[in-house]
C-alpha cells in the first residue's frame, strides 16, 4: 500500500505510528521472555490502514531485539494484512510489501488466520534488475522493511548485485534532500556487502539524521542503519 506525501488523517496516523516505533527502539527497555509495549494506535479502519502502510517495521523492536511483540501488536498487524491484501493490479512493491508483513508475522509465531496464495513470496525481483539506478533506488526505499539482518530475499539479492547503483541513489537523495528515500537507501547499504569505502556512509547517515531525523520514518531506517555499522548486536 503506497501512500501521498500530501498532509492527511493517514498521513498524521503514520506519523504517529512511526514515532511509537521508535520510542520502541530506542527505549532500552526489552527483554527476551516478556512482550515489549504495544506501539499500534488502534485497529479501527485509520490505524489499519496506518499499519499497512508503514508494514512490517510496526514489529521492528521485537524483530531486532528478538523480544515477543505485544499481543495488541500481532492482531493489528494481522487484521491489516487481512484487510489491505494486495489486488490483481498491484504494483511489485505493494506485493512485497505485504509480504515482508505475512513473513514478519509467521516468523514471530502468529501467521495470518487466513491464509491465501497472495501470502506468498512474489516469484522474483527480475523487474528490478532492469531498472535505472535513480529508479532501483526509489522502490529499495519504499521497501526499505525489507533490509533487515539475518533475512535472505530476491530484492536484497538484486539490491546485492547492484550495490553501486545504490549508493549512487543514497548521493543523490542526499543532494536532492529527499531524507526518506536516502534513509531507506543508507539502510540497505548498511545490510549490503561492497560498500564503496568512498562513499562515506556513515558521515552520510549522520547528514541524513541531522537534516531529517525529526520524521520518524526516517528515524527507523536510521536506527537499524546506523547500529548495524557499528556493530552493535540488536
Amino acid at each position: 500500500m503506497e501512500h501521498s506525501s500530501t498532509s492527511t488523517p493517514l498521513t498524521g496516523a503514520v506519523r504517529e505510528l512511526a514515532t511509537q516505533v521508535v520510542s520502541a527502539l530506542t527505549s532500552g527497555d526489552h527483554t527476551q521472555v516478556s512482550a515489549g509495549p504495544a506501539v499500534t494506535i488502534g485497529d479501527d479502519d485509520l490505524g489499519l490502514a496506518a499499519v499497512r502502510v508503514l508494514g512490517a517495521d510496526v514489529l521492528l523492536p521485537s524483530v531486532l531485539h528478538r523480544t515477543p511483540p505485544a499481543p495488541s501488536d500481532l492482531a493489528v498487524c494481522e487484521k491489516a494484512v487481512l484487510a489491505y491484501p494486495p489486488g490483481p493490479t498491484s504494483s511489485a512493491t505493494s506485493r512485497w510489501s505485504h509480504w515482508a508483513m505475512t513473513r514478519t508475522l509467521r516468523d514471530l509465531g502468529a501467521p495470518p488466520a487466513e491464509a491465501s496464495p497472495r501470502d506468498a513470496e512474489p516469484d522474483d525481483a527480475t523487474w528490478l534488475e532492469g531498472l535505472p539506478w535513480q529508479g532501483l533506488t526509489h522502490h529499495l526505499a519504499l521497501l526499505a522493511a525489507l533490509a533487515v539482518p539475518g533475512h535472505d530475499n530476491a530484492v536484497g539479492r538484486v539490491a546485492g548485485r547492484r550495490t553501486v547503483d545504490v549508493a549512487r541513489g543514497f548521493v543523490r537523495a542526499v543532494r536532492r534532500r529527499g531524507w526518506l528515500q536516502a534513509a531507506g537507501a543508507g539502510r540497505w547499504l548498511a545490510v549490503l556487502d561492497d560498500v564503496p569505502e568512498t562513499l562515506g556512509l556513515d558521515a552520510g547517515l549522520e547528514f541524513v539524521a541531522h537534516m531529517g531525523g525529526e520524521d520518524p520514518q526516517v528515524a527507523i531506517h536510521l536506527h537499524v542503519a546506523r547500529h548495524l555499522r557499528a556493530g552493535v548486536p540488536l
